[in-house]
Formats: structure tokens, C-alpha cells, sequence
């Protein structure tokens, strides 16, 4: 029998390559999408897909019904992959537009989370896979909502592993370096949208790092294709003993090792660099 899976935010990038290579190796997936175009193209492109917007429980609770009616009450795992990034100062995000971060990136995925524990319970078993970042380890300047929500990721999944000892549920945390995908097209538009030609003292700052310019850009060797998270979300759903999280690109475990042997101050000036 098929391995089943769900997976959140599909519509681009990570999501979207995952949902197709999983689709076409053995899985029974189920994409999702928050808008009715996208959900339409992949239905089109020949996924099983629902729309789905995480920052609605009545949307999720809709699709894992649909969802189960179709799998004798049965799913394997979920992907909370649906999440973006709104850059800016902390001083210049609007304590709303911060509230929007954390609907999606983490209260989103805690509303899915909570309520796929009860089917995995109910079958005993499950794989529960959350996107996280490695701005969930290290924080950057300009990066303070997506900091915050993935740091508060951490934090669930840790504890949530903790609680579910002693069932056969597996948490694992996925966390994603930097990836050809929409995310920074998509964080761009947000930076427009709610932070752009408001007063701010970082002025100069955002014209340098955060509005894209025209000239072209020396290849990034840190940037990877998603097919390096897609290797250990294949770890996640296949391992008898996954581990507890994977790091994704060789910016992510530099990182990752530097928070975890270096003083905080010396951190904080290799990250001002980057």
C-alpha cells in the first residue's frame, strides 16, 4: 500500500517540487493550496489537490476529512511546509504585520499539528515534518518576524517530541538554508507591501540589501535546488528512526555549528557580515 502524505503550501518552491517528486516515486500525496488557481494548475498537472489555508481550521479540518474518507481514516504523514517571509526591522514591522507572520509560519502550522495528532494516535503511527529554517538556529538583520516565527517552531517541535515519547508519531524538524524557489520573489512583495516608503532610519540599509536591483548577480555557491531538502524529507518518511531534524545546505550546518560553539558576540559580528 502507498505511503500517504500531506503537504502544505504547494502552489511553488519547496512544496510544489517535494508534491511532484514524491508523486511520481510511490506516494500517495496530497498537495494543497491556499488559492483556487493553484490548486486548479496542480490538479491539472495531475496531483490530488485541496485548498487549504492553514490560517483557516475550518479549511484543515475540511481536507483531512476528504482526505480520510479516501484512505479508510488513514494518513502516514504531514509536511507543514506553508510559510513566508516579511522583511524589515523589528521597529519598522507593524505589530499586525507581525501578527500575520505568526498565523501563518506557526499558528497555522500548530492548528494542523494538533489536529492530525488524534488520526496518528487513532492508527499508531504518523510522521509529523516541520518546516523550519536555519533562521530558526541564527537570526539575521531584517529577518526579525521570520526569526521570530521560526524560533518559536524550535520550541513546539522540541517539546511536542518530548510528548510523544512514547508514541509511535516521529517529529521532525526540517531545517532549510537558502533555496532556489518564489520565497525571496515572495518576501519582496511583502517588503513592498507593509515596509517600503514608510520613514525609517534603515533607508539605506534596505536599498542595499532588501530592493533587488537590475545588475547581474555573481552565482550564489550557498543557494541550493530544493532537491537537497527533498533527500532528507525522504530520510523523514522512511528512516524506522528518523532523527529528531535535518539540516538542509552547507549554510545551515556552518551556522548551525557556529551558534552552537561560538560566544554570542562573536556570532553576532560573522552575522552582521552576511
Amino acid at each position: 500500500m502507498k505511503k500517504t502524505i500531506l503537504i502544505t503550501g504547494c502552489s511553488s518552491g519547496i512544496g510544489y517540487d517535494t508534491a511532484h517528486y514524491l508523486h511520481k516515486n510511490g506516494y500517495r500525496v496530497f498537495a494543497s493550496a491556499r488559492k483556487v488557481e493553484d490548486v486548479q494548475r496542480l490538479k491539472d498537472e495531475g496531483l490530488d489537490t485541496y485548498l487549504l489555508d492553514v490560517t483557516k481550521p475550518e479549511t484543515i479540518k475540511d481536507t483531512l476529512e476528504a482526505i480520510l474518507k479516501r484512505t479508510d481514516g488513514k494518513l502516514y504523514a504531514v509536511f507543514n511546509n506553508a510559510g513566508y517571509g516579511q522583511p524589515g526591522a523589528v521597529e519598522d514591522i507593524p505589530t499586525q504585520v507581525l501578527k500575520e507572520q505568526f498565523e501563518t509560519n506557526l499558528f497555522g502550522l500548530h492548528e494542523m499539528t494538533r489536529q492530525i495528532i488524534p488520526i496518528m494516535r487513532k492508527q499508531g503511527y504518523g510522521r509529523i515534518i516541520q518546516h523550519s529554517s536555519v533562521l530558526g538556529l541564527v537570526s539575521l538583520r531584517f529577518r526579525g518576524a521570520y526569526n521570530a516565527t521560526k524560533y518559536a517552531i524550535e520550541g513546539l517541535c522540541d517539546t511536542l517530541r518530548l510528548e510523544l515519547m512514547n508514541d509511535d508519531i516521529h517529529v521532525v524538524t526540517i531545517n532549510t538554508g537558502p533555496v532556489r524557489s518564489d520565497f525571496r520573489k515572495n518576501a519582496t512583495k511583502k517588503f513592498y507591501e507593509h515596509i517600503h516608503g514608510k520613514p525609517t532610519v534603515f533607508e539605506k540599509e534596505y536599498e542595499k540589501e532588501l530592493i533587488p536591483h537590475e545588475e547581474v548577480k555573481k552565482k550564489d555557491p550557498f543557494t541550493k535546488d530544493s532537491d537537497v531538502v527533498i533527500a532528507n524529507i525522504l530520510k523523514a518518511l522512511e528512516k524506522d528512526r528518523p532523527r529528531p531534524r535535518y539540516y538542509n545546505t552547507s549554510a545551515t550546518h556552518v551556522l548551525g555549528g557556529l551558534k552552537r560553539i561560538l560566544s554570542t558576540g562573536l556570532l553576532d559580528k560573522i552575522l552582521l557580515k552576511i
